[in-house]
């Protein structure tokens, strides 16, 4: 099994639950907080780890009780985070994420995450390794580091998340781009949302193939997922299950999806068992944290 690289963004995630999110000007009490670790990178890299792949974190975060709250955390789920930077002056990322009625919004303050630069890198990409990044680090970085994994002969996977605008040449150094329809209409200037039909999405994905990627998929929620390659569609049906808090599950499906990659799997396998790894992902509260297990996913899928 090959070596799982995530380059992103760390954050605390400031998680407040209220029964429904105010009006504007509006204050309401008896909500409830929590401070759980989050980001998109390192959401990604606990989900992988905890599936048992070998995995490395690298990013950036300040010199604060957060940054050593996230170290310790990565280190408690056997993450390398050798490769995560301290720089001083900014502070660690923080995401404010107000879940209300089984869905959440979130507000984030990038901090250290702005900084983070391809020079950080502790170690060249190895051909044996997937290497994952994002959009919530600079562009430059992502572009940079993702083009020395594929020279090197690296598996590549983007999450185009947040959407960012970006170089076309990107596009061609990426072997697996993981969007949402959101995203895959911001990528494309296509009309997508919630209810399009199946074969607008796959047309939306084979926009973004002939950019440059060679494998496209797209996450539909409760409708599962589209894979298009050069193999053709393949449709991953939504495993059922009861919402509790909706945020990180994208990332949950990233973290999987690299993880079966590492072992070996082809996109449409790996894509099936990341749907599974989501569903368990959000029945409980917060990102990080609420990443299962192998075993976890090995049970629901047994039972779809």
């Amino acid at each position: 099994m090959s070596r799982v690289v995530v380059c992103g963004s760390l954050n605390m995630d400031v998680v407040v639950q209220s029964a429904r999110r105010p009006a504007p000007g509006e204050t309401i009490l008896g909500a409830e907080v929590s401070f759980l670790p989050g980001g998109k990178g390192l959401n990604q890299a606990i989900a992988s780890a905890r599936l048992g792949v070998p995995t490395a974190m690298v990013g950036a975060v300040g010199d604060d009780a957060f940054a050593n709250s996230l170290r310790g955390f990565l280190a408690d789920n056997d993450v390398d985070s050798t490769g995560v930077t301290e720089i001083e002056g900014p502070a660690t990322g923080v995401a404010l994420i107000q879940v209300a009625e089984g869905d959440n919004s979130i507000t984030v303050a990038s901090g250290a995450n702005t900084h983070f630069a391809a020079s950080m890198l502790p170690d060249e990409p190895r051909p044996d390794e997937v290497w994952v990044a994002q959009f919530e680090t600079p562009l430059a970085a992502t572009q940079e580091i993702l083009a020395r994994a594929h020279a090197a002969g690296a598996r590549t996977v983007l999450n185009l998340a947040p959407y960012a605008d970006h170089p076309p040449e990107l596009l061609k150094t990426v072997d697996v781009a993981v969007l949402n329809e959101i995203e895959l209409s911001q990528a494309t200037g296509t009309r997508l949302d919630a209810a399009s039909a199946t074969d607008e999405v796959v047309a939306a994905c084979n926009v973004l193939r002939e950019r440059g990627a060679r494998a496209v998929i797209a996450t539909l929620g409760p409708r599962g997922a589209v894979v298009v390659s050069a193999t053709g569609v393949d449709t991953i049906p939504a495993v059922q299950t009861k919402v509790v808090d909706t945020t990180g599950a994208g990332d949950c499906f990233v973290g999987a999806l690299v993880a079966r990659l590492a072992a070996g799997v082809t996109p449409v396998e790996a894509a099936r068992f990341a749907s599974a790894a989501a569903s368990c992902a959000v029945e409980r509260l917060g990102a990080a944290p609420a990443m299962p297990t192998g075993e976890e996913v090995a049970a629901r899928l047994a039972k779809a």
